[in-house]
Formats: structure tokens, sequence, C-alpha cells
């Protein structure tokens, strides 16, 4: 179960046309009319069935201009519900981008008994990724090296804030992830069609945009790699609602709180 909810994360922190963009527009930086907030704050219940299982929050806390370049730093934070007879899980995410959504730094914290890391550096000049893991309970260094970079990639973060600016038109994006110590691709298929999402979080239908997609990497219990999701249909695609199917059934990822100025959930209207 553990590995399911880190999987459904990266898919989730990730949409079928004519319109197909190859690996060389994955590069190109003429992105749509969406945009990223700093100071956004947005919670999400997971639920396996109809139980709530845990809560996903994310967080743009800040950007700098390095490099003549925007910046942007961004946070996550897993956490299952307590008393659950079968999953224990407290995970934080972070990832600093670009305003393409490529990534300079990566961190990924399993808080356990034994907390223990991955950070990935992203070194473009050099061409190289410099790779560390260990514990922090410990205070071991169990990995330190170098991957080579031999083109952009995303982390599995990053992934979240690079569909989530490319919804609301009709694409496909063939789109390099390095996760797990090496390089994997996710397909993301995005669509333009206005579509009605009902959540508990608000009385009344929700205009969102679709997409869908699949992963290279696969977790235990059978998890396919398929993915869907629903953003809402403005210039800030806040992620309303998304569903994957796993071997023990279907796992939903649901709007539950935001902390978002200027923004309510833009009604659906026939």
């Amino acid at each position: 179960m553990k590995k399911i909810i880190l999987i459904l994360f990266a898919s989730f922190i990730f949409v079928l046309s004519t319109n197909t963009q190859t690996d060389k527009s994955f590069y190109q930086s003429d992105l749509p009319f969406r945009k990223i907030d700093v100071g956004e704050e947005i919670t999400y219940v997971v639920k396996y069935l109809f139980i709530s299982i845990g809560e996903i929050k994310l967080k743009v806390t800040h950007r700098e201009i390095i490099n003549n370049d925007t910046v942007y730093f961004a946070i996550a934070y897993i956490d299952s519900y307590e008393g659950l007879p079968f999953v224990n899980l407290h995970q934080i995410y972070e990832t600093k981008f670009n305003s393409r959504q490529i990534p300079f730094f990566f961190r990924g914290t399993i808080i356990d008994k034994d907390t223990t890391f991955t950070e990935y550096s992203f070194n473009y000049k050099n061409k190289k990724i410099h790779i560390l893991k260990g514990s922090r309970t410990k205070n071991e260094i169990w990995t330190d090296s170098t991957a080579a970079l031999d083109r952009e990639y995303l982390d599995g973060l990053s992934l979240f804030y690079y569909a989530r600016m490319r919804t609301g038109r009709k694409a496909s994006y063939n789109t390099p992830v390095f996760i797990n110590e090496k390089g994997e691709k996710t397909v993301i298929r995005c669509y333009d069609k206005p579509e009605p999402i009902e959540i508990d979080a608000v009385d009344y239908k929700i205009n969102c945009v679709y997409l869908d997609g699949e992963t290279e990497f696969k977790g235990i219990f059978g998890l396919t790699g398929y993915f869907e999701g629903w953003f809402s249909n403005d210039e800030h695609a806040v992620p309303i609602y998304a569903k994957m199917s796993v071997i023990i059934g279907n796992i939903t990822v649901e709007l539950k709180e935001w902390k978002k100025k200027n923004w309510t959930p833009p009604q659906f209207r026939n």
C-alpha cells in the first residue's frame, strides 16, 4: 500500500490527439495560459474504495530569480490517517524548477523509525545528476554518485506542475522523468473540452478540463500506470479530482480545501 500511494502521487503529481508533441517539443518554452501562484496551499483527500486513507498537501512556497531565470520552490506532504491497519505513510517531496517546470533540485524524505532521503541535483552545465541517498536518523550516506544528464528531465513533483501548466489545450506529451535513479517516461494527453466535476467540498459542478496518460514505472499490487485527472478550467489549473486503478481496487484523490488568493472553483454552466 505504501508503494501504491507513492506511485499514485507521482502519477497524480502528472493527459489523444492528432497534435502529438515529440520529445523535441518537450524542450520548447511555448506554454498555454496557465500560471503558478506563489503562496498557494491545496489539500486533497485520498480514498480507497469509500474509505478515506490519507491526505496530500501541496504548497508553492516562494520564487527567486536565479541566473536570469524564475525558479519556483514547491513542497508536497503525503500522510496517511492514524489508526489504519494497512498503511502508515508519511513522506515529504521538495522540488525547485524553472518557468518551464524543468527541475534543478529534488528531495524525497520518507519519515519512519529510520527516516531516509533521496536527493537529485541537476547540473545542466556539466550534464550530470548528483544522486545522494541515506538515513537522516542514522546520519548515514548510502549512495553518493552521478548519472548522465543527457536531456532535460522532470522529477516526480515537477511532473505534476508540468502537466498542470499544459491542461486546457489538445495535445500529447512524452515526458522524460528521472525517478528511482534512472530515466523513465510518462505520456500525458490533454484535452480541451470542458467537463463538469462534483466534489464534496463544493456545492456545485466545477468547470474542469481533463487529462489522462500512462507511466513506464509500475508499483506493487499491479498498478497499471494509467491515470486520469480533472483540473479547473481557468488560468490557475487547480487539480480537482484524479483516479486510477490497481489490482486491489480504485483509488481517488479529491480536492478538500485550499488557501489560494482570489480563487474559487469555477462553476460549470450548461
